[in-house]
């Protein structure tokens, strides 16, 4: 299976999160988007500053971030992305979300494959499904 993982995905997994997807690296091939340490970094600052995480503990998921990432191909946010992401979509998706699955259209066409959008949003998940992208993390995935 070839994968595009979205951050909700990487950040349910790495938190501890209930509901982590199932098919957590089960997956040949692994794919993100550049915005992903962005969007993920963001997130572990705001729990520490709200006193939800202890710097040991944000130091560990940085650390393990860094391992999903480094194992994952990374999906630039350049021109091409955020041209596709700025256009418009099937159904209503917010601005990171585009970028995401932009990224993930743009994927497909370079490695010439079909990719399996793994996410726990659900606004980009429906948005993927529109786009005909098979998704899982949905309680109602295709």
């Amino acid at each position: 299976m070839k994968a595009y993982l979205d951050t909700s995905v990487i950040l349910r997994k790495l938190l501890g999160q209930p509901g982590a997807i199932k098919e957590w690296g089960r997956w040949d091939e692994g794919y993100t988007s550049e915005i992903t340490r962005l969007e993920s970094l963001r997130t572990l600052d705001r729990l520490r500053l709200e006193g939800k995480l202890k710097d040991e503990e944000v130091a560990e998921k940085m650390r393990l971030l860094g391992v999903v990432l480094e194992s994952t191909g990374t999906i630039a946010i350049n021109e091409a992305v955020l041209k596709a992401a700025s256009q418009s979509f099937p159904t209503i998706i917010g601005s990171l979300d585009a970028i995401h699955l932009a990224s993930a259209l743009l994927c497909e066409q370079k490695i010439k494959g079909k990719l399996i959008v793994l996410t726990h949003d659900v606004r980009l998940g429906i948005a993927a499904q529109a786009m005909g992208f098979q998704t899982r993390g949905l309680a109602y995935s295709s």
